[in-house]
């Protein structure tokens, strides 16, 4: 009788010891599957904000207004469509944005400024830049001639000259084409291209 209780209480005892020591039994009683992974949590929600109406303020406080609304990734151009680059913001002002004034937006979206330096009159519309020249001249007076010099295939030879005095043209997005040669119709076919420039503030005499 002594033995039979003896082994009923070590029987009991090894079938608590196993199923303390198997991982796969869970609190509730059900095993696990091995290799099945742990239930993952959901996905962030998209973080929206209001993007406010940034036109007709200066560059450098559209870009410190979108960023307090909580938008960061930031890009401008220049509206006159002559590819200066907004060096100093302060010196620019916003004639347009894309997208515009929007009460949800995705937070991750990308804002673009057109503008216009401080002086100047933002256009109904953004100017476009130059369309590439082909074998016939394109008319590129009154346009930008680092945008106008973009136009032209890379192997082009070039002249630039200032129409107004002798100064060197050092900062071609500064200038804008007064004449050129050849005239805007002519067969292009490799000639070598001159133009002459004024400051984009200037007037062609």
């Amino acid at each position: 009788m002594r033995t039979h209780h003896t082994i009923t209480l070590l029987a009991a005892a090894s079938v608590l010891a196993l199923t303390a020591c198997d991982p796969q039994v869970a609190d509730s009683g059900k095993p696990s599957t091995p290799g099945t992974p742990a239930a993952s949590s959901a996905a962030p929600s998209t973080k929206t904000a209001t993007l406010p109406d940034l036109v007709g303020k200066g560059l450098q406080t559209a870009q410190d207004e979108a960023q307090r609304a909580g938008f960061f990734v930031l890009t401008s151009h220049d509206a006159l469509g002559s590819e200066r680059l907004q060096a100093l913001d302060r010196n620019w002002k916003v004639c347009s944005q894309t997208p515009g004034a929007s009460s949800r937006l995705d937070t991750k979206t990308a804002v673009d400024f057109g503008a216009v330096k401080l002086e100047e009159t933002c256009p109904a519309t953004d100017a476009p830049a130059p369309k590439p020249a082909g074998d016939v001249m394109p008319n590129f007076v009154g346009q930008g001639m680092k945008a106008v010099r973009s136009a032209l295939p890379g192997n082009a030879s070039i002249t630039v000259k200032d129409a107004v005095q002798s100064r060197m043209v050092l900062q071609e997005s500064n200038w804008k084409v007064c004449t050129q040669d050849p005239k805007a119709g002519a067969a292009l076919s490799g000639r070598p291209v001159t133009f002459t420039v004024a400051k984009t503030e200037e007037s062609c005499p």
